[in-house]
């Protein structure tokens, strides 16, 4: 069958009518992307783990946008979290439409000091909670005849990074996963695609050691950090009708870090 030669129509509000699940949404990258894809109309549930206050904070502003949200306590590493995370979204909210994976932790340590806990509590946070939330998310979006999935990897996925065996082999790993779920699922209208941010400039970074960013600021071609709602702009393109046709893709956020 051949496609429809015209685009669809670019909405006032693209994501009108859409609902949205965002991990890890009560802070830095990912509270840019729940407040982006609010602004751009849809009902946002999204995950925390800790912070109560912050997270009120993103509902707040979502509701001044005048969409709903919801936060929604959960850990990715427990699989029956995450179900009653996908459960609450659509209980609350009627459907769900869109999955962003964004949540993760770091234990930094060169590989000849990490320890098995160390290692393993970064791949199930990371890369195992990326699997978990598609595992529960994916039978809705079949059911309601398509859906958009879009997970926050890194650069340093790509070329490694020192001191960080167990979240570049996590984030390398969502990638991975990434393609073959777009192969299982696109048959269903269910697109699968990954962003790989460079250094952005969250609370986490501006702590990090001066000579860290100094350092990170020589890589990049535009010569500046990255802001949160960079990435959270790609996050509401890829969740919109607009890239209907990419699947499969890893697109960098970076000024041209990994040049």
């Amino acid at each position: 069958m051949l496609a429809p030669s015209v685009a669809p129509p670019v909405a006032a509000l693209p994501l009108a009518g859409k609902v949205a699940l965002v991990t890890g949404g009560s802070r830095g990258i990912g509270r840019a992307i729940a407040l982006d894809l609010a602004r751009h109309g849809a009902d946002v549930a999204f995950t925390f783990a800790k912070d109560e206050a912050a997270a009120a904070s993103v509902s707040r502003e979502a509701d001044a946008a005048d969409q709903r949200a919801v936060a929604l306590r959960a850990d990715g590493r427990s699989d029956g979290d995450v179900r009653l995370a996908v459960a609450a979204a659509v209980d609350r909210f009627g459907a769900l439409d869109i999955l962003v994976n964004n949540a993760g932790i770091t234990h930094d340590r060169v590989i000849w000091k990490m320890t098995d806990a160390e290692w393993n509590d970064v791949l199930d946070a990371d890369l195992t909670a990326c699997f978990r939330y598609m595992r529960a998310a994916i039978p809705i979006f079949r059911e309601r005849g398509g859906g958009r999935i879009v997970s926050i990897s890194s650069i340093n996925a790509q070329r490694g990074k020192f001191g960080q065996a167990n979240y570049t082999a996590s984030k390398a790993g969502i990638i991975g996963l990434s393609k073959t779920v777009a192969r299982e699922v696109g048959q269903y209208g269910i697109t699968v695609n990954v962003i790989t941010p460079g250094l952005i400039a969250t609370q986490l970074v501006a702590a990090a050691p001066e000579e860290v960013r100094t350092k990170a600021l020589a890589e990049i071609v535009l010569g500046r950090l990255g802001a949160p709602e960079d990435v959270a702009a790609l996050v509401t393109f890829l969740a919109s009708d607009r890239a209907r046709h990419i699947t499969g893709a890893v697109i960098p956020v970076d000024g041209g870090q990994y040049l």
